[in-house]
Parts: C-alpha cells; structure tokens; sequence
C-alpha cells in the first residue's frame, strides 16, 4: 500500500513558543505540534518516534533522520494509519501518524526577522554601488520583473547581510546590491554554500515566487537552491 506523506511545511524561524510550557504553546501555535521524543525505532527507510504532547502519547513516522529520546520537535498536520503493520519491525502499530518530516527544536533557536508578503527582511538598507555579474541581474531588475524569472534560473551579486546556517537542511541568505524596487532591496538566498556577512558575493539559484512556508509567513520572491559561483 502507498503511503501518501503529508507535506510539512515548516518555517525556519519561529520567533515565540520556545520558552513556553506546552499547553501555552499549543494555545498560542494551533495546529503546530510540541512533542517530546520518549522511543525511537529505525528502520532502512524510516524512523519511528513514540512522542509525548501533553498528556497524550503517539507514534509519528517520516523519511529516516537522527533522533534520540529527550529531543523537543515541531511538526504539522499528517496522515494517521491504524493498525499498521511494519514488517520490518515485526510488528502491528494501533495507530502511527505519517509526516514528511519534523522540525527540531535546537533549529529554532535563532529568533530573527523574516520577510512577510511585502516586507524587507533587512531593517536598513546599505549604501553601495555594485555592477551586476555579467550575464547577471540587479536585485531590482529581479524584483521589477519577477514573473518573467519565475522558475528561471538567474545569477545576482550582492553583499551578504545575513547568514544562518544548517536551518531546514540548508543555509539561508540575504543580499543587498545597492538597488531597490518600491521599496523591496532584499533577496533572500536558500543553499548549501556558506558566506560572510559583508562579503560581496554571486549565487545563481532558481527563482521561486509566492513561497508560503505557513505559519503566515509568506515570500513573494525567493532565490533557491542556489550556488555561489564566485
């Protein structure tokens, strides 16, 4: 039988919650979930999590990640399967939740500013004055005529405002160049290179629009899976 994994689309940083106790946290995040891992079994494929939440005990499944008793995870949503039965554990669950993955709570530890629909995520916007990478595009040229690069594949050069790393299995960027559309001057950079705040830099990545993560943030535009290149 198919399992259909039920997507979770979590937001890498989550600004309140974490000095919560449980029961205020869930009143404050419905439809997040607070659990506390007590047993974790791996499989080939898949790990098992017997996970607390309040007073109520479940199993969760998702695609294999490292996981160890006492851990705190976030996850959203899922698709419960009673009586599943696990071959390869040799054994019958009375009921397992499905995911597409959970967020650990160690990853939420960086409490910064994220871009809503409209918003900047930089506070300031820098003074600078940089040519485009040939072949290249200016932040505001990207902005101006966002549609005409959806899905395409662009090379911008900036100067790194902000870096965090291993959030969400990957590294999140911000770039300035200098330019600005309406009042927009950040672009945001999702890859597995790393940077230096105030390092001029080019990443070419795929340019995605309308990227909801949920939890009511939202990016217009978002640069991702992105190389630097120089």
């Amino acid at each position: 039988m198919k399992i259909i994994f039920t997507i979770i689309v979590a937001l890498v940083f989550i600004s309140t919650g974490l000095g919560q106790d449980d029961a205020q946290f869930n009143r404050a995040h419905a439809g997040i979930h607070k659990v506390i891992v007590t047993k974790v079994l791996q499989t080939d494929s898949y790990t098992y999590l017997l996970v607390k939440e309040n007073d109520k005990t479940q199993w969760l499944a998702m695609p294999k990640i490292e996981a160890k008793p006492g851990e705190v995870y976030y996850y959203q949503g899922g698709n419960e399967m009673k009586d599943f039965k696990s071959s390869q554990l040799n054994r019958t669950f009375e009921s397992v939740l499905f995911l597409g993955g959970v967020v650990k709570a160690d990853d939420l530890n960086m409490k910064k500013k994220e871009p809503g629909k409209g918003k900047t995520a930089s506070d300031k916007k820098l003074e600078l004055s940089l040519e485009p990478v040939t072949g290249g595009l200016t932040i505001s040229e990207l902005l101006a005529n966002k549609s005409k690069y959806a899905g395409k594949t662009v090379k911008v050069k900036g100067k790194v405002t902000q870096f965090s790393s291993g959030i969400m299995k990957r590294n999140w960027i911000h770039l300035q160049d200098g330019t600005e559309y309406d009042g927009k001057y950040d672009l945001v950079v999702t890859t597995q290179s790393n940077a230096v705040v105030g390092d001029t830099v080019v990443f070419e990545g795929t340019i995605t629009l309308d990227k909801d993560f949920g939890f009511g943030y939202f990016y217009d535009l978002i640069m991702e899976n992105a190389q630097k290149i120089q």
